[in-house]
């Protein structure tokens, strides 16, 4: 980003306070971005709740051109997310490994950080932390051609709270087996693998979770720790004293407390997180003391809703003698508090709407012009025609199977977007209509610089392919329809519990005397199956190979579902076959082999054809394998 679109003004002092109006959409997001661009320091961003956070965490990452898998340092404009743990106050289960990894490397790196935005919703905001101290003092570095003790160092993960597998999968996990070391730190991308020469660090290795294979070496590796408090001696110690001062009841009856006296961190006792702490911080301890404050609109509703919530949590749970919880303000900011601490900084309130008194600053931004495809017009989408007339357009597909089936799309209806990778190679080309791949929902119009930013939840009305935590687009979700002009009269579609049908269009059929539109499939022998507009979602694209080739299946067979069957018995055996192999490969010495150099590639550069992705990666992991 090198030519702010919008220029937010960024002169403010401490304890001043901004206003800034008219930014619908992602407008915002571009609004923070330039600011935090343009900021002698941190930028931290409040948002109402945790969808908030996540949109405007994917916005940014868009914006500034922050790529996810580049480490904190290495980015230009770095965006960090401090989650929320996704549990309710007092609940009796921990939050999911992941979350607790990305939270720690959030608190490690913030001490540090002197650029950037930080997302955060108020109420993982109001919640009570560990102190800085215990962080940078409780890391470890570890270098090739390190002295490590196997026993010191099983030692100080078992206390840093990694557990002991016998397979790595997972951050927070490790795995000792004779000379290697597998671990996965909290808060890394990918998982090590630690080869020891004698008591020596000999390599250091990412690997993949999933295959096991290596990936690449590394100099050195940094391990957080894999909680966020303690469970050394002096911990547990403290943590026995500061219980029998906060509750008068038998500890003897307490499982938490008999759980943490014997080293084990049981479910849910991240709520008791300041019984490990002389003092507890809060996240307003971490940040830099030049940290611009920007807040959306409705945070102390939002705040209020959230303390309440919890007083009533701990009034149903306070006379529990067995599971005894602490008061909301041991482990919460009071509202007032949080406001207080608030007004010591710079703060800049940004809003949809437009904003009329002294402080405010409107922008030249206004909401996406409505271009929904529309299946039932001649000219589906007429609507985003009549936009390129006027702007300049970037779509914005969630992931590139999407963007695939995007292009079809628009190919039919002679469109052509061109391919860009981000927002930056948009504003720099002269494209009219350009297409990218960007995870974000909400779009962007700026009508004085004649841009469009359209997502494909403004085309198709609501977005399909939700993100999850820990789980890859699947087959399924690239596949999905979302809009009837996806599809053409004769294509072979795939019904989840029915199988391969072929699209004949939409049919008006009365039911219970009103009118409903169904999409019409039709199967062998002729047969017809009606599914309701509503149930779009259980109609997928045909991937098979040839769809004039595509077999129909019978209507009332258990021919699907056989079919189904003996696929998964043949994802069975072959994961069978495969382990097999492997553990075979794995008990025999191997041979490395030198790299043919020249030879190697001009006879790969008389191959007459283009490799797919995947076959690319196939030969580079053969030939690596080769080679080591």
């Amino acid at each position: 980003m090198t030519q702010p679109l919008l220029s937010p003004p960024v002169s403010i002092r401490p304890g001043d306070r901004q206003r800034w109006g008219s930014l619908p959409g992602s407008a915002a997001s571009l609004a923070v971005a330039e600011l935090a661009q343009a900021a002698p320091g941190l930028v931290l961003w409040i948002t109402r709740d945790t969808q908030s956070a996540r949109h405007a965490e994917q916005e940014l990452r868009f914006f500034g051109n922050t790529d996810p898998r580049r480490g904190i340092e290495e980015s230009a404009l770095p965006v960090l997310q401090l989650p929320d743990w996704e549990t309710l106050p007092y609940d009796t289960f921990s939050p999911h490994q992941d979350i607790i990894s990305e939270r720690l490397t959030t608190l490690y790196h913030l001490p540090q950080l002197e650029h950037g935005v930080l997302v955060v919703p108020i109420t993982t905001l109001m919640h009570r932390l560990a102190p800085p101290s215990y962080l940078q003092g409780n890391s470890l570095l570890l270098d090739v051609g390190q002295q490590l003790d196997t026993e010191a160092m099983r030692e100080r993960l078992a206390a840093a709270g990694y557990r002991a597998v016998t397979t790595v999968y997972e951050h927070g996990e490790y795995a000792l087996r004779g000379s290697l070391l597998d671990i996965y730190p909290m808060g890394s991308r990918l998982p090590y693998r630690i080869d020891l020469l004698d008591d020596e660090i000999d390599t250091l290795r990412t690997f993949d979770p999933e295959t096991q294979r290596t990936i690449d070496q590394v100099a050195q590796v940094r391990l957080l720790p894999g909680r966020e408090f303690p469970l050394t001696a002096d911990a547990i110690k403290g943590f026995r004293e500061r219980w029998h001062d906060s509750f008068d009841v038998d500890h003897r009856r307490c499982p938490i407390y008999q759980d943490v006296s014997q080293g084990i961190a049981p479910a849910g006792i991240e709520y008791y997180l300041p019984l490990f702490f002389e003092q507890s911080a809060t996240l307003f301890d971490y940040l830099p003391d030049n940290t611009i404050v920007v807040t959306d609109t409705g945070l102390e509703s939002a705040a209020r809703s959230f303390w309440h919530d919890a007083s009533n949590r701990y009034e149903q749970r306070r006379h529990n003698i067995e599971r005894p919880v602490l008061a909301p303000e041991r482990l919460l900011l009071r509202v007032e508090e949080l406001f207080t601490e608030l007004r010591t900084h710079q703060q800049i309130s940004v809003d949809s709407a437009s904003v009329s008194d002294r402080n405010g600053t409107d922008f030249p931004a206004a909401a996406v012009p409505d271009v929904a495809i529309n299946a039932h017009a001649e000219d589906p989408i007429a609507a985003l025609r009549q936009l390129g007339t006027s702007a300049r357009i970037l779509l914005c597909a969630d992931s590139a199977g999407r963007r695939e089936t995007l292009l079809e799309l628009l190919g039919r209806h002679q469109l052509k977007p061109a391919l860009v990778n981000d927002w930056n190679e948009f504003l720099h080309g002269d494209e009219t209509l350009a297409i990218t791949v960007a995870p974000i929902d909400r779009g962007l119009y700026l009508p004085q610089h004649q841009l469009a930013l359209v997502t494909e939840s403004l085309l198709f009305g609501q977005r399909v392919l939700q993100s999850r935590r820990r789980k890859r687009a699947s087959d399924a979700a690239e596949n999905a329809i979302r809009n009837l002009t996806e599809l053409r009269p004769g294509a072979p579609v795939v019904h989840v519990d029915h199988g391969v049908g072929r699209y004949l269009g939409l049919q008006t059929i009365e039911v219970d005397g009103e009118p409903a539109e169904f999409v019409t499939l039709e199967y062998a022998e002729g047969a017809k199956l009606y599914v309701p507009v509503a149930s779009l979602h259980l109609i997928g694209r045909y991937a098979g190979g040839d769809e004039e080739l595509a077999p129909l299946h019978r209507l009332g067979s258990d021919a699907w579902a056989r079919a189904k069957r003996k696929a998964a018995e043949q994802i069975r055996d072959a994961a069978a076959e495969l382990l097999d192999i492997y553990a075979r490969r794995a008990a025999r010495p191997g041979r490395a082999f030198k790299h043919p150099g020249p030879a190697y590639d001009l006879f790969a550069a008389g191959f007459p054809f283009e490799e797919t992705p995947d076959q690319q990666s196939a030969i580079d992991a053969v030939v690596e394998d080769m080679l080591a």
